[in-house]
């Protein structure tokens, strides 16, 4: 295992370093807002980057000049559209790829070895990043329904610096996907029979994960959105309510400890050992343990009879 890692380590491409960093970045912000007010100097601009939505709102008070830089938290969507269409791309072409044998494009090949592409040969399997792409494009479907059709948005607002690097992720992720697939020479040819035989035991366990988490993010959202309609699904308001029921009963932001857990369904679908996707992992629990921790704050200093035993992010922890 030791040789496992050093031999991952010194070998960061230029994507692995790009999580790592944002992993790191996340890390040092959750850090920072841990720490006891008054020890360090807050900076404004600081809290306004890392706040969206409802926590953006009850934050420090915020400088009218930074109101230029908002967007509505509502153009959430547009980053789940970016994700149907590129990854749908991405997936299309590593279907052609997989069963008919046809090569990258030339842009894409060129981009993927920019990055860093993987230089797997032989045992590695390409069902492992087939699976894990499909797992995002239907991810971000759903997502995209959510967002027209489950949640209720408010006039809360996001930074455009949030709204641009929410599109920019999901094309990473994307091409982070791609990167990992193993490739013979421009594109590998795998017939639909034999990359079926390719199945093992953790893209199965990998699958199950992936379900049981989006069912979860699912009726989170749903418990979420039916906060603010009435009984005809009517919306009749936009206030913020305590909501109760699935997972809100251990944390205050299950939508976001589900998140997590859809990684870690595709990591395991890569096998465990996928050092690149564990990254992308670390990146997403920072992140998400950051929203969750503005999100549980926000709900204990608005509501009184907040229950006191639910956790911001991990049950019973944290």
């Amino acid at each position: 295992m030791a040789t496992w890692a050093g031999a991952e380590l010194s070998a960061l491409s230029p994507l692995r370093v790009l999580w790592l960093a944002l992993a790191a970045t996340f890390l040092l912000s959750l850090l920072l807002q841990l720490v006891p007010p008054g020890l360090l100097p807050r900076c404004a601009l600081f809290q306004d980057l890392i706040r969206h939505g409802k926590t953006k709102l009850w934050g420090p008070q915020r400088p009218a000049a930074y109101r230029v830089f908002d967007v509505p938290k509502r153009y959430f969507s547009h980053f789940y559209i970016v994700s149907v269409l590129w990854n749908g791309f991405l997936l299309w072409f590593l279907t052609q790829s997989l069963f008919l044998g046809v090569p990258f494009p030339d842009w894409l090949h060129a981009l993927l070895r920019i990055l860093g592409e993987a230089q797997f040969r032989g045992g590695e399997l390409a069902l492992s990043a087939f699976l894990v792409l499909v797992f995002v494009w239907l991810h971000s479907l759903r997502r995209l329904f959510e967002c027209f059709y489950v949640s209720v948005f408010s006039s809360a607002v996001i930074h455009i610096a949030h709204y641009c690097f929410g599109i920019v992720y999901y094309v990473i992720v994307g091409l982070t996907v791609l990167s990992q697939v193993p490739m013979d020479g421009r594109n590998v040819y795998v017939i639909g029979k034999n990359l079926l035989m390719q199945t093992r035991w953790f893209h199965i366990l990998g699958m199950m994960m992936f379900i049981w988490s989006s069912a979860h993010q699912y009726k989170c959202h749903a418990i979420l959105g039916n906060l603010r309609r009435n009984k005809a699904g009517v919306t009749i308001h936009c206030n913020h309510r305590i909501p109760f029921g699935d997972w809100f009963e251990y944390v205050s932001s299950p939508n976001y400890l589900a998140e997590l857990m859809i990684y870690i369904s595709m990591a395991v679908t890569f096998g465990f050992h996928n050092f690149t996707w564990w990254l992308v992992v670390t990146y997403v629990f920072f992140n998400q343990a950051l929203a969750a921790f503005l999100s549980h704050k926000f709900y204990k200093s608005k509501f009184v009879s907040y229950p006191k035993h639910r956790k911001a992010f991990l049950p019973f922890l944290f």
